[in-house]
């Protein structure tokens, strides 16, 4: 197995407008404290592009988590968007479609899509609204999102649903079009094999890395700067010496950055048992459920 240098972790953000808090960048390379990248800086997803296009551009020896869903269900209905004459095939395609759709959208937010008549069939929005083709209960899950369910490894909730504080539909989609621009050019895992060498994007959860490090089941957010450091010295990273309190994004990014330098280097997390190829084109993976 490939061994990386440097670890990226971007805790994302759905929401609408240019600036966005919610958007947190981590680092952790060789054996030092994570680091947050541009502390108290409020991104832009253009500016987290650039970073990431940046770091494409330099060929650096990093592996790099994002915490959305790459792809919607398919498996579990044999199409993204059942009864929709123009749903996509494979991973490659639905990104492609959620960026034509909302092109004339600002800060890379997918409005246009949402508002599509057959888009907005399949999802659960604001207001009360739901699409006639919602699944009731849960939402139409991945498989990835099955298993973790069955295995109790995480229990991530459908993104196809649009609404509460759990919700992961409208980062994902956003997300998408930023993997629209991003790829070929930086390999995502598991649609792309492990290049030999430069960066790699993978899926994650950060809620993993906070069970990793101790933390119960819908207790994952940290938010004090002693409770990070013993979350990180539980993966076996150095503090990283913040006092007082933390927001939740920047100790989500610092403890994923941390926790994916604890675990790439496990032959296990890249063979999960139940991916496939046709799982890999499609649905993707989320890095850390085996």
């Amino acid at each position: 197995m490939r061994s990386f240098r440097h670890f990226a972790a971007i805790d994302w953000s759905g929401a609408r407008g240019a600036r966005q808090p919610g958007i947190s960048i981590a680092l952790a390379s060789d054996r030092a404290a994570p680091t947050l990248l541009r502390p108290g800086h409020v991104w832009t997803r253009a500016e987290a592009l650039d970073w990431l296009r940046q770091i494409a551009e330099s060929d650096a020896d990093m592996l790099i988590g994002f915490d959305f869903s790459a792809a919607f269900a398919f498996w579990d209905r044999d199409a993204y968007f059942p009864e929709w004459a123009d749903s996509p095939t494979d991973m490659q395609e639905l990104w492609s479609l959620v960026e034509a759709l909302s092109r004339n959208d600002p800060h890379f937010e997918a409005t246009g899509f949402l508002s599509h008549p057959e888009a907005r069939r399949h999802f659960r929005h604001a207001r009360g609204e739901v699409g006639d083709l919602f699944t009731p209960g849960a939402g139409r899950l991945r498989i990835v999102e099955q298993h973790q369910r069955a295995t109790r490894q995480a229990a991530s909730v459908s993104n196809f649903n649009l609404v509460g504080a759990a919700q992961v539909g409208k980062a994902s989609l956003t997300g998408m079009r930023l993997l629209h621009r991003l790829h070929p050019h930086t390999p995502f895992w598991p649609l792309d094999p492990v290049p030999a060498k430069g960066p790699l994007l993978v899926e994650i959860y950060t809620s993993l890395a906070a069970r990793a490090a101790g933390a119960r089941a819908g207790r994952s957010k940290i938010r004090d700067g002693r409770a990070l450091d013993t979350a990180l010295a539980a993966l076996g990273s150095p503090p990283v010496g913040l006092s007082g309190p933390v927001r939740d994004h920047d100790s989500d990014a610092l403890l994923s950055a941390a926790w994916l330098r604890a675990i790439a280097s496990d032959p296990a997390y890249w063979s999960p048992s139940p991916l496939s190829d046709a799982i890999a084109r499609t649905e993707g993976w989320t890095f850390g459920i085996v």
